[in-house]
């Protein structure tokens, strides 16, 4: 399947808000297929220009319309740790939520452990 390269209907309160280039970013490989949401399902990130991060739903299904909508930076975070593709954090357009990452989520630590024998 080749790459999708068109635009999306972005979503706040059922207003289309933006429009956003289609990207699968979020997939990973189940074994056999790239996916991310069930079969046939994809997801996607991005962020708007203004900031807002924007969750892409792609499908491979006759009937059914990608779309996408406007998610919290914490959202957006969760979606590419569960994801597995971490990379993501090292880009630019993400450079935010690595920040968030580091300072907010809980990272398991040896030396964390060694302190708190004392």
């Amino acid at each position: 399947m080749g790459k999708k390269q068109y635009r999306v209907n972005v979503y706040e309160d059922g207003d289309v808000i933006a429009r956003v280039r289609y990207n699968q970013d979020l997939d990973f490989w189940n074994g056999r297929n790239w996916q991310n949401g069930g079969v046939g399902r994809h997801k996607g990130i991005t962020k708007l220009r203004d900031g807002r991060y924007v969750l892409i739903h792609g499908t491979n299904w006759q009937g059914e319309k990608d779309w996408a909508e406007i998610i919290s930076p914490e959202q957006a975070l969760q979606e590419i740790l569960k994801s597995g593709n971490t990379e993501l954090l090292d880009t630019k357009k993400f450079a935010e939520l690595k920040r968030i990452y580091q300072e907010e989520l809980e990272l398991e630590d040896d030396d964390d452990l060694e302190e708190s024998l004392d």
